[in-house]
């Protein structure tokens, strides 16, 4: 590999390595120390192609969910069964693995833009603006979305379809439209934990010993001539577990049950940690 070879986006590859190495090494530990990350489907992510893949998640912060997903798409692919145990694996990092982000995120300070050129899509956001809802939507950048198909031509990408943090938000068309006409492989991917391990941005710490979980499932079955974008929206929903059926009134008994074994997974993570 040459030493100023680039992506199709100009950036230089060998400096966006570097940037994932000092990541991975800077922020393992809140995946693997701090908080214990639960793994399942590693094996679905070897047997992928190496483009023309997207993989669409719930969304619970800023930036906490994409580097977690970075870890453990390259620990999958160095051979780790649903596991980020030894962090070499993050010295040759994919690196043609993209994640799609809302442009002011993505300038907010210099450590977004540091992290953009890892691999963000910026795309701006057509009903929302600076955290508040517009009265009347844009119109849709197609340079950007055509940017997601340079990025799927090129390898893997990363979409929260929902375009916000909050759960059981509406799904946005726009990743249907993006299915149905750029025909990727769908991998849906539900997490849970990192709300209550970080702060909004998913820069900070907020609680240890939180047991997060990140579960990528098997390939969404598309009919991309026959299914209706609203077909697609729903399948969605139902894979990434944010369609109103999920909501459902939870009796008392199990919630204070899940209070208890909150307790005891603390408890047995510190135990485990003291061991050490």
């Amino acid at each position: 590999m040459g030493l100023f070879k680039r992506n199709p986006f100009g950036h230089i590859l060998f400096l966006k390595k570097w940037i994932i190495r000092v990541f991975g090494f800077a922020t393992h530990q809140r995946f693997r120390g701090f908080n214990d990350l639960q793994i399942e489907g590693s094996e679905i992510l070897r047997n992928l192609p190496n483009r023309q893949v997207l993989f669409i998640s719930n969304h619970q912060t800023y930036f906490a969910d994409v580097v977690a997903m970075f870890h453990v798409f390259n620990a999958s692919l160095k051979g780790r069964e649903n596991s980020i145990k030894n962090i070499m694996y993050i010295w040759k990092p994919k690196l043609n693995l993209y994640y799609v982000a809302a442009s002011e995120t993505m300038k907010a300070g210099l450590l977004p833009r540091i992290m953009a050129y890892v691999g963000a899509i910026t795309v701006d956001r057509t009903w929302r603006s600076q955290g508040v809802e517009l009265e009347e939507k844009r119109a849709v950048n197609q340079d950007q979305v055509e940017n997601i198909k340079v990025a799927l031509d090129d390898g893997w990408v990363i979409t929260f379809p929902q375009g916000t943090t909050k759960s059981f938000k509406p799904i946005r068309k726009g990743t249907a439209h993006i299915i149905k006409n750029y025909k990727p492989i769908v991998v849906p991917i539900v997490i849970d934990g990192f709300r209550r391990s970080f702060d909004k941005k998913g820069l900070h710490l907020k609680k240890k010993g939180i047991l997060q979980s990140m579960v990528i499932k098997e390939p969404l079955e598309v009919d991309y001539e026959n299914d209706s974008i609203e077909d697609i929206v729903e399948k969605i929903e139902m894979a990434i577990e944010q369609h109103p059926s999920f909501l459902k009134v939870i009796p008392e008994e199990f919630i204070e049950a899940e209070r208890e074994l909150n307790k005891k997974r603390t408890y047995d993570y510190y135990n485990k940690k003291d061991e050490q």
